[in-house]
C-alpha cells in the first residue's frame, strides 16, 4: 500500500495521485476521472500516509485501518456503503476498529474511509501489508 503519494484537496472530489512536483507545487491526476491538476503548495491536503484515526488508546494509521478493512472483506470492496446511516456506519466501523473514539471519528470521517478504501481498491493500489516477523531467518548449512 504506497499511500505516500496519494493525497485528498478539500473541495474536490475523490483522491488525487501525486504525478510530479513543480516549482510552485505539484502536478496530481484524478483517481476518479484521471483528469490532471496542478495544485499550489499553499493549498491545504492531506497526503493519505498521515491520517490517523482516533481510538481510546492511540491514533491508528490510516493504512492499518485500511489493512483491518482489508481483513474483514477478504480484500473485497465494503459491505457497507458510504452513504448508510450514521447507526450502519458506526456498527461497521466498530467490527473494524473496535475501540475507536465515537466523539472524535465523526459519521462523515467514517464515509471517507470507506469511499477512499473503494475507491483505492477499484484502482488496485491497494494490496495487503507484508507483516515482517522480529524474528532471524535460519539458513541451514549445506550438507557435509
Amino acid at each position: 500500500m504506497q499511500l505516500d503519494k496519494i493525497v485528498s484537496i478539500p473541495g474536490k472530489p475523490g483522491l488525487f495521485e501525486i504525478i510530479t512536483q513543480t516549482r510552485a507545487g505539484f502536478v496530481a491526476q484524478s483517481l476518479l476521472d484521471g483528469k490532471k491538476i496542478s495544485i499550489a503548495f499553499k493549498n491545504n491536503i492531506s497526503v493519505l500516509n498521515e491520517i490517523a484515526i482516533y481510538t481510546l488508546d492511540e491514533e491508528v494509521p490510516l493504512k492499518e485501518v485500511f489493512q483491518k478493512i482489508w481483513d474483514k472483506e477478504n480484500g473485497s470492496a465494503t459491505t457497507v456503503s458510504h452513504k448508510a446511516d450514521k447507526d450502519a456506519l458506526e456498527a461497521y466501523f466498530f467490527e473494524v476498529l473496535p475501540n475507536f473514539d465515537e466523539d472524535r471519528v465523526y459519521p462523515s470521517d467514517i464515509k471517507k474511509v470507506l469511499q477512499w478504501y473503494n475507491l483505492l481498491l477499484e484502482k488496485n493500489l491497494l494490496a495487503p501489508v507484508q507483516i515482517k516477523t522480529d524474528e532471524p531467518e535460519i539458513e541451514s548449512a549445506p550438507g557435509v
